[in-house]
This record gives structure tokens, sequence and C-alpha cells, in this order.
């Protein structure tokens, strides 16, 4: 094993760091030199501190290039002249990935390129980290000595903080132009039209706001690491003051995913690990201010290459919480940064996280445009509750609109207009009443029964998880809950939830359902939903990998921890219980002798049982669509998925953006597989029901009604359109139009049955 680098055993940890960044600063801020000189000499400083031979900096260069701009030890004829590709080479691989490389034989390493020029070949120990700024790599700082050596994780911390202070002079001096891809400007007066993808559906016009502008990091070294901590901690009282106030003020109500997302975002605003690296970063000599920025970049570098929809769904969590951050060190209440703001406005950022979407006046803010984003972010899912149209992937917007703007956002299409013509804008006002006009039609009709023209009765549930609204269930059309997502406290923390936070979670969803039934999913975590405290491999297909049940029937004791929760919570009341990302017969019988298991521990220890226990199981895999008849004996209930089970039947990945529309799940194909699993339900007499995003459009739930489906699970905002629809519907005369007319191998029958909704009166839009 190769021998640790130490720190200079003659500092304490606490003070090493601290006198290297004072030498950096000193190197940094003598007077009178140009910024080739100053990097010069930070090179010399960083290496003579460490102990090392050479200490290099590489920054990037127009066309992904990294040239040798400075360094300690090197030939003085390869500074310059040295270039390698993002990709090329030990420094390459550093810029292309945004991680670390320790290595003490560099020589060793698959991405090991000899440069003759430098000399570089008596040296053989190589430590290197990215220069981070505004989430990206723009260049590499290098550390290297003869020995063959590894760097103590303690001086690989130390460099990591210098890093951030040379990146601050490459960019202060602009020898590295961070936004060289900025947009072109426009002249103010030219209309423009923009395609881009719809986020959230709906049509506004406004003119537009700019999001607030990131804080600027003017003092990066500190002296004082104590009186920093101080100042870090009564900020981050005042952050999560400021939060519980947002969440609060915003009047978001419990049971919706709204109400879920921001107090998953409230969690992780307290989140130890996030706080302990900060704080680490302030032992390191960095001001509170440099040291948030440090791990925000580090953090963003880390896991932005993840593809998990829930670890980026963090990193823009962290975003927003760091920005907000930096806020309250300044002083600064982040909602002062917007200024004076009209009575309706679009707003137009880079991205957003859900927390400064709620920033804005609900009643003011009538669209977002994004440069970035994606369909299942936490700030979509907000906007399409608080129905807000949201367009995004539109590069460089934000630098193209000028604040005062008239624009229009189509989020159905993704069109965004600035500047728009007359003719466009009476047009979009038009349809914009009638809108409004529908909406309110909704709301005067709730107390219709959801009964369809043959006079069956659909039963409509609400899809919800950690909190309920008791208000959206006192509704006379809502029969229950129809999917409750019990992973939402496993996704919230860093640690395992405790049976006591279980139940009472669980609990206080019994009581706001005034005995309305509740369908409790067991947990669906794993895959995409990465838990810290569930170690998993990674998978290259996590969506078909290790989750839900596999991760409960390999880990039982997670499982009956959450099943003895849910029988405390239920209390001698009706237990619905369902399980997902079941494969096999085999599955659901191995988790139903779980659950059962637990109910004869509970009755043993006294507890009140459920006064009826429903078990029930989700079809989102295809393999159970062949066992049907083995499994209907056994539930009492099944739910369809279609979410997965689309994805998995078309076997088309829904985040890649290059299959986004290829494939419509209106064909024969999803009506055949509803069919089968209705026609195989009938003679048990057991119940199916729909939780996927199908049930909430009103041309896909017809087809769901018509092919035997008698229960949809849905958010509150879908309900209206949903019953306006089914409330005019024959099932019979869809059913025979579907044999007539939809199996004859089309790519699509949309058109088709939006043609027979309109020749039938039904309701569909």
């Amino acid at each position: 094993m190769a021998n640790i680098i130490p720190i200079d055993p003659a500092l304490s940890a606490l003070q090493a760091p601290i006198v290297l960044l004072r030498a950096v600063r000193d190197a940094m801020t003598a007077p009178g030199l140009d910024a080739q000189t100053r990097l010069d000499n930070l090179a010399r400083t960083i290496a003579t501190q460490l102990s090392a031979e050479v200490c290099s900096v590489y920054l990037t260069r127009p066309g992904d290039v990294l040239e040798l701009y400075a360094s300690h030890g090197l030939k003085a004829g390869s500074v310059h002249s040295t270039r390698l590709r993002v990709g090329e080479g030990l420094v390459g691989e550093i810029a292309a990935t945004a991680h670390d490389l320790n290595l003490s034989d560099p020589e060793k390493h698959p991405k090991f390129v000899y440069r003759k020029e430098t000399g570089e070949e008596e040296f053989h120990s190589f430590l290197g980290v990215p220069l981070l700024s505004s989430h990206k790599v723009i260049g590499v700082l290098v550390v290297q000595s003869k020995a063959a050596r590894t760097y103590s994780p303690e001086l690989v911390e130390m460099l990591h903080a210098v890093a951030l202070v040379v990146s601050e002079l490459a960019i202060g001096n602009k020898l590295v132009d961070v936004f060289d891809i900025a947009a072109q400007q426009h002249p103010s007066l030219q209309s423009l039209q923009f395609s881009g993808k719809g986020l959230a559906s709906g049509t506004a016009m406004a003119p537009v706001v700019l999001h607030r502008p990131r804080i600027e990091i003017k003092e990066l070294l500190a002296d004082d690491p104590a009186e920093e901590e101080k100042r870090l901690i009564h900020a981050l009282v005042a952050l999560q003051q400021s939060v519980d106030a947002m969440i609060s003020a915003a009047g978001i109500q419990e049971g919706t995913e709204q109400h879920d997302i921001l107090e998953t975002y409230r969690l992780f605003s307290q989140d130890r690990g996030w706080i302990e690296r900060i704080t680490h970063a302030i032992h390191t000599g960095l001001t509170a201010e440099a040291s948030v920025r440090k791990v925000q970049e580090e953090m963003h570098a880390r896991l932005s290459q993840i593809t998990s929809s829930y670890i980026q769904e963090r990193v823009h969590d962290l975003e927003d919480l760091s920005e907000r951050l930096l806020y309250h060190l300044a002083g600064i209440e982040p909602t002062a940064a917007h200024g004076e703001l009209p009575d309706a406005f679009v707003l137009v950022a880079k991205n957003l996280g859900p927390a400064e979407l709620l920033e804005y006046d609900a009643a003011r803010i009538k669209a977002v445009v994004l440069e970035e984003g994606s369909a299942s972010s936490h700030v979509a899912i907000i906007a399409r509750m608080m129905d807000v149209p949201i367009v995004g992937h539109i590069a460089g917007i934000s630098s193209i609109v000028q604040v005062g703007d008239l624009a229009i956002v189509q989020g159905d299409d993704g069109v965004v207009y600035v500047r728009p013509p007359e003719d466009v804008i009476e047009a979009v006002a038009d349809a914009i009443k009638l809108k409004d006009d529908r909406r309110a039609d909704f709301y005067d009709k709730r107390a219709l029964e959801p009964v369809m023209m043959n006079g069956e009765r659909v039963s409509l549930n609400l899809n919800v998880g950690l909190f309920i609204d008791g208000t959206h269930l006192e509704a006379p059309d809502v029969h229950g809950i129809g999917l409750f997502r019990t992973e939402l406290p496993y996704l919230a923390s860093s640690e395992f939830p405790s049976v006591e936070d279980q139940t009472r979670i669980y609990r206080d969803a019994f009581d706001k359902a005034h005995g309305k039934r509740v369908i409790f999913r067991s947990f669906d975590i794993g895959g995409d939903k990465q838990v810290p405290y569930i170690h998993t491999d990674d998978e290259e297909n996590p969506a078909m990998g290790w989750r839900a049940t596999r991760i409960g029937l390999d880990r039982p004791q997670i499982l009956l921890q959450q099943f003895r929760a849910l029988i405390r919570a239920c209390n001698g009341r009706d237990l619905w219980v369902m399980f997902p990302f079941i494969a096999e017969v085999a599955e659901f019988d191995a988790a139903k002798a779980l659950l059962l298991k637990e109910l004869e521990k509970s009755d043993d220890d006294g507890l009140k049982l459920p006064a009826t226990l429903k078990i029930g199981s989700m079809i989102e895999i295809p393999s159970l669509l062949f066992q049907l008849e083995e499994l209907m004996p056994r539930v009492d209930f099944v739910s369809i998925g279609s979410n997965d089970l689309m994805q998995f039947l078309f076997a088309f990945d829904r985040s890649s953006t290059k299959l986004s529309g290829r494939y419509d799940v209106l064909t024969g194909a999803m009506v055949r597989v509803v069919r089968r699993i209705t026609e195989a339900a009938g003679p048990h007499g057991v119940e199916v029901g729909f939780c996927g995003d199908l049930a909430t459009r009103p041309l896909e739930a017809m087809v769901l009604l018509a092919c035997g489906v008698r229960s949809l699970s849905m958010p509150p905002s879908a309900i209206g359109p949903v019953k306006a629809m089914l409330r005019t519907l024959e099932p019979s005369e869809l059913a025979k139009f579907l044999d007539e007319r939809c199996f004859d191998g089309a790519h699509s029958i949309r058109e088709r049955l939006e043609n027979f909704a309109r020749d039938h009166g039904v309701v569909i839009h």
C-alpha cells in the first residue's frame, strides 16, 4: 500500500487549512501584479504549503480544451503550450467528470497521457480537483510529488478550498468566461417565438419578470472560523424560519403533492449532512458564504451526473436552499430581491426550486419560462397543482427577454411568444377567458354525483402522500384515497423513519379521511428514489432494478415495521394495503405472508386489530398480465399503475427526450391490456382501480371506463374535468366502438376517440 502524505504534523487539524488559505490570500492580493503573475504565485505557494514538488493550474479554453495556465515544478516552456481536450488524460478526465483523482501510480491509470514537454515523468503521485464556477468545470488544479504516495482526505479537502479561491481569481480576471455561450441579443421591438418543452399545461399572457439574481461573494477567506460558524448558525435559523413562514403563507392544502414536496424541502433545509459539509468548509478558513458556495458547487458536480430523478430534485432543492441561505448570510430576505412586481407577470429564470416559485404571490404569477427544467421536476409538479403553465428548455431566454416584455406562454405546446403581434394577443385572450369560465363551472357542479349515463357510479379518489387535506375528502364526489404514497417519509429523511413517526403520519391520514377509504401503497423506494440508509449498487436500468417490494422481501424488517405502523394507526378501522412492483404471484404471496405475520404479532401484543383487512396488488409489470388467473383469487382489489406499466409495455424510457411523444398509449394494445385485467377480475368480485396519469385526463379516462374500470385515482384538480366527462358517457356505446374501430394496429386511436366524443356529446375539454 502506498504511503499517505500527511498535512504538516507541526500544525493542528484546525490550524493547517487556515495557514494554507492565508498564504494563498497573500499570494492572491499582493499589489501591482497582473492575473498571470498572481496565478504563478498561487501555484508556487500551494506547492510549498503542501510539500509538493508540483502545482499546476489548467483553465478551459474555447472548443473543450484545457490549457496549462500556470505551474510550479513542470518545465516552464510547457505553460500555455500544453493543451488537453476534455476527457483526454488525467486532467481531461477530471474536467469531464468533475470528480477528483488521487493516484499513487498515475501512469497506470487507463486515462494517463504522457506529454514530453512537461517533464512530469519523474513525478509519481497525482492529486487533481476540478475548478468549479456556476456549476461548470472551468479548469483543474493539480499537485504532484516524486514519491508514489496517496494524499490524505484532509489534504484533498484543503485543496478543494484552495480551488474555490483559484476559480474566483480566474473568473474575476476574465481568464475564463463562464458565460461564453450567452444568447444573442435581439432588437427590443422584434416579435419572437420560441419552441421548448411543455412542463405544465395551460395558457397565460402577462409582462415578463426576471427571477432574483444570484448572490455574488466578495469575501472568500476568513481569519476567525468560530465567528463564521456563528454567522452560519444564525443564517440557518433565519432560513428555516423563512421556509416555514413561506409554506404557511402559501396556504397549500395538506394532502396535495405540492404539500408533500414542500415538506420534503423543509426537511432537506435541516439536513445534517449538508450543514456539516458547510461547517467543515468554514474550518478550512473560508467565509460562511464561500463555504456555502463551495459545498453547493461540489454537490452539484457530484450529483448532477446521477440519472435518478429523485437525486436530480435534491440537486434543485440544494441549489434553491444554498441561494436562499446566501441571501440570509447577506442579511437580505430573498423576496426583497424581487422589487416591485406587477399585478400579473410571467416569471423567466434559468431554473427554479419549488420554494423559489412560492416566493411569488400565487395570484400574480401567471406562467413560468425556464432555460432548463423537466416535467417530473418538483417545480413543475407544484406549478401543475397551482394551475400555472410552464415551458422549459429554452436556452438563453433570460438573456434575451427584457423586464416588461409582453409574453404568451402555451404550456400544452411548449411555445413562448415574446412581444407578440396584435392578432395573437386577441386570440389568446379569448382562450384564457374560456378556460376561466370552465373552471368556475366545475366548482359549481361539485355536488353532482359521478354517475355515468347508464346509472353506474364511478369511484373518484385522490392520490396523496404524507399529509391529507380533509376539505378535498369532504366533497360528495370523492370516495376516498385511492393511492397513499407511503414512501415519501422515507425519501424526506436521511435516516430510516421510526415506527412511531410512520404511525403518526398514517393515523393522521385515517383521522382526516373521516371513515372514507384510504388505500396505502407499501413503500416504493429504490430505482430512481434512492435513500441514503439503504445501500444499492449502481444499476444500468434502475426503473427495473432493486426497488419497492423487491427491497421489502429482501429486507423484510423494513416491511414489517411499516405494517406494524399501519396496524397501530388503524386502531380498529378498515385497513387497505397494496403492494407495488409485483412481478409474479409468489412475490405477492410472500408480501401478504409478512403482513399477516405482523397482524398476528399485533394480536399477541394486545393491539386493536383492523375491523376489516383488504389486501391488493399494483399491476405495473407486464409479466403479471400472464398470471391474472392465479392472482385474482388471492387479492381483494388491484390497481393499475399506468406510468410504469405503459413504460415497460412499450419499452420506452419516460425521461428520454428523444422518445417523448413517440408512442401514444391510446392504442388497441392498451385497450386489450386493461380489458384483460377487468375481465379476469370480474368472476372473483375484485375491484379494479387505476392510479396512473391516464386517469387524470378525460379522454384517456373515458377509454378506461369503457374497458370496465370503475375506480379512478387522481389529483384534486382532475376531479372536475373527469366527472364532467363520465356524466356524459354511455360506456357500452364506447365499448362497441372500440371493438369495431380500434383494433387495426394503428399507431394511435386518439383522433378516432375524439371524434366519438364529439359525435356522442361526451365532454372531454
